[in-house]
């Protein structure tokens, strides 16, 4: 089965905890503090791997979670960094964030990958703490949340030369006699319903990778039948060549159909109607195909003078070995993806993902529910899941931070007094005029 689109859970690593301890050596009075930092959480990173070509797998995995940082360990030794979790894609994998909709990266290269959750930085220990003022802290931090979202993979088809055409007109016939693929052949519409990929080999040593992808009709650039499913994979082909069926069985006019496709590809996306195509005029061997293509031609040049028209067969295999070897030539005339190009979405992508930053402020905004004073702010949030409550001097760290950056101050303005709930996260606190709080509790 192939699947070509996904949607998986991500979370990165937590990071490990820091560690309150103490030097407790003989002969050594006093020994200060002696805990050490958390390790860091894994990343769950996507890599290519180009032996895969479904996102099969996706269909019954759904959840990653790349494993946590070691706590942190006494004479301060720092807690071991979590393992990466490695999940393997195909060559061609979009993936997106399910929120947003943004593109976090285009795998296309082999081996080449991306961090799609980021693992959360260890809590400090308290040898990080100690001061002149304070030589035997005993705070230490919680680790770090690793990142976590719901993202979306979409996998669009590796090839150099892409079939199109209306549904029948030859397309998987022509992948079977040039290449070693067997797809479904039948003589009903939408026989072809997912990609099928095959490798052509020339005399002369060239080869590439031709994909039958599965037939237009109309509107499929709003939708409408295989719609989307379809046009996804064409964006990643070099060439087209254009399947139209020259015999006019039931009915069909080959000039309006190469129009109507045509047309469905520069609705779709505007770029698709520069790609270099060749028409390959196939079924040559029915009645009337000649008079057909002499109409064709005519009417093309018209409008597209400089496309050419290749008469085949892929039954009697008439004219075939011509339309490969002019596809080769073509290929061998056209780039590579540019480096640059590569270089920045890759750049791009990187600025997509989770990036912890210390030098954050902790910018904040106040609001009301009924009696409670709900306090948003990112930094905050994660400043409180990194304080550990159960200790005091970690407690009156905590309330001196919310003091130095104005919050009790601006608490007061908006009509906290002593005994209001306020509430930061999923945590809830009771406000005191001192600054300090003295109790915590989870809302959830």
């Amino acid at each position: 089965m192939f699947v070509d689109k996904a949607k998986v859970f991500v979370k990165g690593g937590d990071g490990g905890d820091g560690l309150v301890a103490f030097r407790r050596e003989l002969y050594v009075p006093e020994g200060g503090p002696a805990g050490g930092d958390g390790g860091d959480g894994g990343d769950v990173i996507f890599r290519v791997d180009e032996g895969l070509r479904t996102l099969m797998d996706f269909r019954y995995q759904k959840h990653f979670k790349a494993p946590r940082g070691e706590k942190g360990r006494n004479k301060s030794q720092h807690g071991a960094n979590a393992d990466d979790l490695i999940v393997r894609v195909p060559p061609g994998t979009v993936v997106m964030d399910d929120d947003t909709g943004e593109v976090i990266a285009d795998l296309t290269r082999h081996g080449q990958e991306v961090v799609v959750a980021k693992g959360g930085r260890g809590g400090r220990g308290n040898t990080r703490f100690r001061a002149p003022n304070n030589p035997a802290p005993a705070i230490a931090e919680n680790g770090e949340e690793g990142q976590e979202r719901w993202v979306v993979l979409e996998l669009k088809v590796m090839a150099d030369v892409g079939l199109v055409g209306f549904p029948s007109v030859g397309k998987s016939t022509l992948l079977s006699v040039v290449s070693g693929a067997r797809p479904k052949i039948g003589a009903y519409h939408f026989t072809t319903l997912t990609p099928n990929l095959g490798v052509v080999d020339l005399d002369d040593d060239r080869s590439f990778v031709m994909a039958d992808l599965p037939g237009l009709i109309e509107g499929a650039h709003a939708g409408v039948g295989l719609g989307h499913e379809f046009l996804r994979h064409v964006e990643r082909t070099r060439i087209i060549v254009h399947v139209v069926d020259m015999s006019g069985t039931e009915g069909r006019d080959p000039f309006e159909d190469w129009v109507k496709i045509n047309e469905e590809l520069k609705l779709y996306n505007a770029k698709l109607a520069e790609r270099p195509q060749i028409v390959a005029a196939n079924k040559m061997d029915m009645p009337d195909a000649e008079l057909f293509l002499e109409e064709f031609r005519k009417q093309l040049a018209e409008v597209s003078p400089e496309t050419e028209v290749l008469p085949i067969s892929s039954l009697t295999r008439q004219g075939v070995p011509e339309l490969l070897y002019r596809v080769a030539d073509l290929l061998d005339t056209l780039p590579e993806p540019s480096a640059l190009e590569e270089a920045q979405q890759a750049g791009a992508d990187e600025a997509v993902v989770y990036r912890y930053d210390p030098g954050n402020e902790y910018d904040f905004t106040i609001r009301r529910e009924n009696e409670t004073f709900v306090v948003e702010s990112e930094s905050l949030e994660k400043l409180v899941k990194r304080t550990q409550f159960g200790s005091y001097e970690a407690v009156m760290r905590f309330a001196t931070i919310l003091r130095n950056i104005g919050l009790d101050a601006e608490l007061r303005k908006r009509g906290a007094k002593g005994g209001s709930t306020i509430r930061i996260g999923d945590f809830e606190f009771e406000f005191f005029e001192g600054g300090a709080e003295s109790y915590l509790y989870d809302d959830e």
